[in-house]
């Protein structure tokens, strides 16, 4: 009670409530500006309301920042909160072999302590004692199972919030405190901040603008529609979370965070909807129903019962689920082992069946008896532990481990990875298309050489400000600092004789210093011209090339001030100030004239080329000068082709971004291993050439093109104007630099090089971006890497990796990571498919000629135990190395198995085979003081020397064979670096250590009979003989062997069973999205056994939720945090919520009647749900 009192009071303070705010956050337009007007009088009114200066903001102390956040709430959505460890473990006790396991333990156990009379004397009491323990025994082990998966996944988790928390603090926003521009993590906004939006911002609040220049947003994400929607004071003021600028700039006061934010208010929906469906989920059978429940909001599995197929949009958000190649690979691979497994368990338990059956009651025709259960149930856990080590759920532990690992060490490496898949996607790549500003060059702009007056000013020679005419200095001063964005600032460096320091568009704190080189300083001018008062700005992009600027001068005269690429500049002058300041005409042979003299001379020396001009606009009758333009009426200012005709040129000035000193190495790198280069650049074809000469992209005398976007475009598309794939592919390889690039060229040339089928294994295209118009390219790259310090927030959502550096040498250590990973899932399949191959071999030959197996199910749970969570940890976290880079990349259809591996596989898996069935039939007559284990009633459970030192044999040579394994290129030194992963030498001697205290104590709970100093010798030699026989296998070359007996080969088609747990009904938010998963989707095309199969693998989700976790929290990203919301998921979110409106309307009206005999409304999107 007292805080709401408080509470109460400290509103009344800020004059306005939290519903009033959240209220007003609901209008638009002209509504949204009456009531601001009539209820807080103006923009103005709302700011003293809030206590908030609209130019200084508010004071950056705690203790004020504190109460706003107890008054109007905190900038963050209260992430779900994480399972327990008994949830997991639960969630790990679903998989289907482990229930039947299960429940065969305890009926064995149950039937132990039963003694029917006639089997008084069939065995001795201590067995009869001991009969009890392996039905207990495969109790704990599989306990321990699901101790061991429930543990890793909550570890990992945890792993996964850390992570959540680091990205959140990477994302910042510019808001002005105390009068200074300040740059703060977007959970740390109040209500009050007066923050500044530029161009590529994604806004973190919903706010009203205060000011702006030419600011248009991107609201798709709210409202579905396209188009940019056109913000200002004076016409549509109000600013929503989650939605994107993508021109303009300006500064808004923050009205609502967090889930009191308009996004914040659909996200919390989200959130209850998905809560409700989880509770109706429990008493929906199947999940067939998609009625709209009590709120209007449908429901259920999302399949349409009519056939009719998904919207493009949500088939393409479901078709995402597959762009891992590598997962794509193993689903596949994964399949096919899970049904040779199934196969040969059947198998084994028929004949196991069978043969007691046949024996008992037809050869000895004797009567069935109680006691005989035993005996069916013990050949059922025989069959299912053979169906548990055939089920490759290591599988899943190895990736997850494996990029889990990978993506915390490449943190460290500048490399912020948001899809977990990009890790061992960047492996396989095989080109990188590159911007050049701030990856290849450092993004550090200086102003170093000048066109002036028709005066060439080299580097190191500029001039002074008394040497240059007083209008021309006057033009260039003022019209540097007035057209250029105000947050864009240079400041003397506090280290003596240091580099200035740069905030904001570099290229615009090159010119920024070139005024404070002059003698002036940029923010004199703007205290004369501050941003609120300039007429109109007509903001950069990537269409325009160009900025301009209007100042009101006096009545009816206006100076427009423009600076963009010089060609285009130039392009859009009529006169030039010539020597003294004399104004000059000028047309096309000045122009090329200038190009020839000037523009070129200054891009071979590999700088960016800046056009200033001016244009003055004065009523009519009143001109003075004869370059002044004379206007009659209203100036139609939305005309930008005649505002930006008839200019005249002021100065070209050439800005230095020298290259990277290391990225010539990293590039060349990239080339040795196989990987190809591309510069892709807005600049000048002459500065990109000089750059790409200098990175070494660019190598002379070879045969390498280097292109402008229009004569890209005039090459690769046909009369219609539609991309060739043909005429592309006869382009792109050699193609090395494309200059004055549109982002749709960009775009084109990633999509045309990820689609070629010219090459043997296919492309792999990573791709780097910084700009919004960069997102297209960025998301349909195989992976999309964008700036972390230049990049735009609309660049990072939809990006996979963010180089915190904005280094392109990061990305080279990306590769290594990514084909470190490739390579640990690769060790790891070579190992696990040869302990697969041998064990369950082993235990078929042995129903089928000893009655039995020769693997106790307790001792293959253990096996299973080192194939699979051992072994995955072991081999997982190799750490990589420069040899990595020595190799060519894979490709998108190299064998995923390949022949060398086959033949490793098949080498030892012979040796390995050969040693167990020669102990199986001569160990009593080989090995001294072995009797013959072979039982030929197949009846007895008493623990021999025999089976044992045939488990042993079997789990050493496995042991010794993971040493192998550790290579996978056919290397001869298998020891190289392995004591510098301590992971794998602890689990190693850990396992062996444990291996011993079994042989020897196990007894009974692990059916083995302690070994004397020979038998054990025995079986360290089988055990050493796997490193030998290595060495015989590396002998055999691979390509004798035919190419089909690579596996995982081809283009591998898009899979929902991914390995990801996908294929289960999706629980994130970003799943949202997706509508009818791609499981909804395929589940005609699937064989009704396939479909059963896949959906008895389910411990393959249950060990995959935290990759699953990892790549909900990049599209999602963070539940917690609104600044990562992606424009897909908030579109599919409002939409869902429209239609439930308009559903909930129409029930009310009557005109929708559902009931169980009627059919499904036609309208496709009845059928969204949350999730």
């Amino acid at each position: 009670m007292t805080g709401s009192i408080y509470a109460m009071s400290v509103s009344d303070e800020y004059g306005c409530t939290l519903s009033e705010l959240r209220g007003l956050m609901e209008l638009r337009g002209a509504e949204a500006l009456e009531t601001l007007e009539r209820n807080y009088g103006g923009v103005e009114g709302l700011c003293q309301r809030l206590k908030t200066d609209p130019v200084n903001g508010i004071s950056n102390d705690q203790k004020e920042l504190e109460k706003r956040r107890r008054v109007f709430g905190k900038n963050e959505i209260p992430p779900a909160a994480s399972k327990s460890f008994f949830r997991l473990a639960w969630e790990a006790l679903q998989d289907i072999t482990l229930v039947i396991l299960l429940g065969a333990a305890i009926i064995s156990l149950g039937l132990s302590f039963y003694k029917p009379p006639s089997s008084a004397a069939s065995h001795d009491s201590s067995e009869q004692e001991a009969g009890w323990i392996e039905g207990a025994a495969i109790l704990i082990a599989v306990i321990v199972v699901v101790m061991v998966t429930a543990l890793n996944d909550w570890s990992k988790e945890k792993q996964f919030r850390g992570l959540q928390a680091k990205i959140e603090t990477e994302h910042k926003f510019s808001v002005i405190r105390d009068g200074q521009p300040i740059d703060i993590i977007v959970n740390d906004l109040v209500v009050g901040d007066v923050a500044r939006v530029k161009y590529g911002d994604l806004l973190p609040s919903d706010g009203i603008l205060i000011q702006s220049n030419d600011l248009k947003l991107d609201e798709s994400s709210l409202t579905g529609e396209s188009d940019l929607i056109k913000k200002s004071s004076d016409h549509d003021p109000v600013l929503l979370s989650g939605t994107h600028a993508m021109e303009g700039s300006g500064r808004f006061i923050v009205t609502a965070v967090g889930v009191n934010s308009q996004t914040g208010i659909i996200m919390s929906l989200l959130g209850a909807v998905k809560q409700e469906k989880e509770e109706k989920k429990e008493t929906s059978k199947d999940g067939e129903q998609n009625l709209p429940n009590g709120n209007g909001m449908a429901v259920g599995n999302g399949v349409q019962k009519d056939g009719k197929s998904m919207p493009p949009q949500e088939e393409e958000d479901a078709a995402k689920a597959s762009k891992s190649v590598l997962q794509a690979k193993l689903s596949s691979l994964a399949i096919q082992i899970g049904y040779i497994g199934s196969i040969v368990a059947g198998a084994t338990v028929l004949i196991l069946v069978a043969r007691f059956c046949i024996e008992k009651y037809v050869v000895n025709k004797q009567q069935f008896e109680a006691a005989d259960l035993s005996h069916f149930v013990n050949h059922i856990i025989i069959g299912v532990t053979v169906l548990v080590i055939a089920v490759p759920e290591g599988l899943p532990l190895a990736i997850t481990l494996a990029l889990t690992y990978s993506v915390k060490k490449m943190m460290k490496d500048n490399n912020l990875v948001r899809h977990l898949d990009a890790c061992e996607t960047m492996g396989n790549a095989t080109a990188i298309c590159s911007d050049k500003t701030g990856t290849l060059t450092t993004n550090r702009m200086t102003a170093v050489q000048a066109f002036i007056n028709e005066e060439f000013y080299k580097t190191g020679h500029l001039p002074k400000y008394g040497d240059l005419d007083a209008l021309t200095r006057d033009l260039i001063i003022e019209g540097i600092s007035t057209n250029s964005g105000y947050n864009s600032q240079v400041f003397d460096s506090k280290i003596q004789g240091g580099p200035r320091e740069q905030i904001g568009n570099k290229t615009e704190c090159g010119l920024l210093g070139l005024v404070m080189d002059l003698g002036k300083h940029y923010d004199d001018i703007r205290k004369l011209h501050p941003e609120e008062t300039l007429f109109k700005v007509y903001t950069f992009n990537s269409s325009r090339k160009s900025m301009m600027t209007v100042l009101q001068m006096d009545a009816g005269r206006y100076r427009i001030y423009a600076k963009g690429a010089s060609e285009i500049i130039l392009s859009r002058c009529s006169s030039v100030l010539g020597r003294g300041g004399a104004i000059e005409s000028f047309g096309e042979r000045q122009v090329a004239d200038l190009t020839q003299r000037v523009i070129e001379p200054m891009a071979s020396d590999g700088l960016r080329t800046i056009g200033l001009a001016y244009k003055d606009m004065v009523p009519q009758g009143e001109k003075t000068r004869e370059n002044e333009l004379e206007y009659s009426g209203e100036i139609d200012w939305e005309n930008e082709e005649v505002i930006r005709m008839g200019m005249t040129a002021i100065a070209i000035i050439g800005i230095q971004d020298p290259v990277r000193t290391e990225v010539p190495a990293a590039i060349e790198k990239c080339q040795r291993a196989g990987i190809t280069v591309r510069m892709v650049t807005g600049d000048n074809i002459n500065t990109a050439r000089s750059i790409a000469t200098s990175c070494g992209i660019l190598k002379p005398g070879a045969d390498f093109l280097a292109l402008e976007g229009k004569e890209f475009n005039a090459r690769i598309r046909n009369e219609d104007g539609k991309v060739d794939q043909a005429k592309l592919d006869a382009i792109w390889p050699r193609l090395r630099v494309l200059a004055r690039a549109q982002p749709s060229d960009k775009y084109v040339l990633v999509k045309g090089i990820i689609d070629s089928k010219s090459t043997k294994n296919r492309e792999v295209v990573a791709v780097t971006g910084d700009g919004t118009n960069d997102a297209p390219a960025l998301k349909k790259a195989d992976v999309g890497f964008a700036m972390g310090i230049a990049g735009t927030d609309v660049a990072k959502e939809a990006s996979d990796i963010i180089l915190t550096d904005d280094n392109f040498s990061s990305i080279v250590k990306a590769v290594m990571w990514g084909r470190n990973v490739y390579d640990s899932i690769a060790k790891f399949l070579q190992f696990q498919l040869t302990v697969n191959v041998v064990a369950v071999t082993i235990a078929f030959c042995g129903a089928l000629f000893i009655k039995d197996s020769p693997l106790k199910a307790v001792q293959m749970l253990w096996v299973n135990l080192i194939m699979d969570t051992l072994a995955s940890l072991a081999l997982a976290t190799e750490m990589p190395t420069e040899d990595l880079l020595e190799r060519k990349p894979y490709g998108r259809t190299k064998s995923l198995i390949s022949r060398t591996m086959v033949k490793n596989i098949t080498g030892h898996a012979v040796y390995q085979l050969t040693i167990l069935f020669v102990l199986m039939f001569f160990a009593p007559a080989i090995i001294p003081n072995t009797k013959d284990g072979r039982d030929p009633t197949g009846m007895s459970t008493k623990p021999t020397e025999h089976f044992t030192i045939i488990f042993n044999a079997f789990v050493l040579m496995t042991l010794v064979n993971e040493i192998n394994s550790r290579k996978i290129h056919g290397e001869r030194n298998v020891f190289k670096g392995l004591f510098t992963n301590p992971i794998f030498c602890v689990i190693w001697i850990t396992t062996l250590i444990s291996q011993v205290l079994i042989v020897q104590f196990g007894g009974h709970w692990f059916s083995t009979a302690p070994l004397d100093y020979i038998q054990w010798g025995f079986c360290i030699v089988c055990g050493i003989g796997s490193l030998f026989w290595g060495q015989v296998i590396n002998t055999i070359p691979s390509s004798i062997l035919p190419k089909s007996l690579s596996f995982g080969r081809g283009e591998v088609q898009p899979t929902s069973i991914l390995l990801t747990g996908d294929y289960d009904t999706p629980t994130n938010i970003s799943s949202a999205a997706g509508l009818a998963k791609s499981s909804s989707i395929d589940q005609g095309n699937k064989r009704p056994g396939q479909l059963l199969w896949l959906l008895g693998l389910t411990r393959l989700q249950t060990q995959m939720r935290v990759v699953k976790a990892f790549q909900s929290s990049a599209e999602d990203s963070h539940p917690s945090s609104l600044t990562t919301s992606t424009a897909d998921r908030l579109r599919a979110s409002y939409r869902r919520l429209k239609i439930a409106k308009e559903l909930e309307q129409q029930k009310r009206a009557g005109s929708v009647r559902v009931s169980s005999s009627t059919k499904e409304p036609t309208k496709d999107t009845t059928t969204m749900k949350f999730v």
